[in-house]
């Protein structure tokens, strides 16, 4: 398997402090054309990769197809990295009820809320970690709902072997045109695939262009996605967080990933995948956005609004002494 390495990478970003730069990120993106045509490489853009949670729109609109039958906030929340608020659990929790399912029947770990104020609630009142705040607790209530929509066990459901896995994988191959290289466990406990960062750059233009009126039913469920993202862009992550922000700010469909990995679709059409070599995420939002300006599809004033919503400041005695920026690769 031919894996990014640092010789495949370029320079995405940049860490200045006080006119020095202090940390590089290096790592690999593709952009596609409003047509799905690739208009620009920067690294290895065919290297494989672990999408990690940048896949959710592949496995939610699997869900969708196999009967889990979504709409709005849950249909959105079903394709998102939360931060565990109250209102994130309310849904997950009504996805669970409709299928007469319980937060015990969650596959994902318990965790607690990555939203410090939930959190600070929650211990002040002595609680304790769940399943429903961990931050893929959606995409698994969508599992479930899938599965008993469809008649498949509940039990194993994250199991590759299970038929619910292999419903997902036969859609991510379809969207990626190309077929899943190997197949890992996620940090949530169900399968991520690798993928080239061309092929899931793919499927993600593919998902953020489709409209929710097309004769095709996967392209219908896709394009019912990205509007419910896009309307609810508090469900994909929180408040204060960067996809969140993006799609606030610019009206982008955005999906982070563990480990460094982003996927941006511009109003357009026009898509970015990239990935980040060090795993760090903190300039991914910024360096898709720039990619997506490069390619037309922004303004330099979008990227500008955008970073100064974005926490990159670097601070120096709690005063601003410089920023993450886009790197001399792009």
């Amino acid at each position: 398997m031919e894996t990014l390495t640092v010789q495949d990478a370029v320079e995405l970003a940049v860490v200045e402090r006080s006119g020095f730069i202090e940390s590089r990120h290096a790592g690999a993106a593709v952009v596609l054309s409003t047509d799905g045509d690739v208009v620009a490489r920067y690294g290895n853009a065919e290297a494989l990769v672990l999408p990690r949670s940048s896949m959710k729109p592949m496995q939610a609109v699997a869900c969708i197809t196999a009967g889990a039958a979504l709409e709005g906030e849950q249909l959105a929340v079903s394709t998102a990295s939360h931060t565990g608020t109250n209102r994130h659990a309310a849904v997950v929790r009504d996805i669970l009820t409709a299928g007469g399912l319980t937060e015990d029947d969650l596959g994902c770990p318990t965790a607690w809320p990555s939203d410090t104020a939930t959190r600070d609630e929650m211990v002040r009142e002595h609680g304790t970690p769940s399943r429903i705040r961990m931050n893929c607790s959606g995409k698994h209530a969508a599992m479930l709902r899938a599965c008993v929509a469809t008649g498949w066990p509940i039990e194993g459901y994250l199991d590759p072997a299970h038929p619910l896995q292999a419903h997902i994988r036969e859609v991510v191959e379809r969207l990626t045109g190309e077929k899943v290289a190997h197949t890992a466990i996620d940090g949530c406990g169900a399968p991520v695939y690798a993928l080239t960062l061309t092929g899931v750059a793919r499927a993600i233009h593919r998902i953020g262009s489709a409209s929710d009126r097309s004769p095709f039913a996967l392209h219908r469920v896709a394009g019912s996605l990205v509007r419910a993202v896009r309307q609810h862009p508090w469900t994909i992550e929180g408040p204060e967080r960067p996809d969140t922000i993006a799609i606030e700010t610019l009206g982008v469909f955005a999906k982070g990933g563990a480990e460094g990995f982003m996927v941006m679709v511009a109003p357009n059409g026009t898509t970015v995948a990239l990935k980040m070599l060090d795993g760090s995420a903190r300039a991914a939002t910024l360096v898709a956005a720039t990619l997506l300006a490069r390619a037309g599809a922004l303004s330099d004033d979008d990227v500008t609004r955008l970073s100064a919503a974005l926490p990159l400041d670097v601070l120096g005695g709690g005063l601003p002494v410089g920023t993450v920026r886009a790197g001399a690769g792009i």
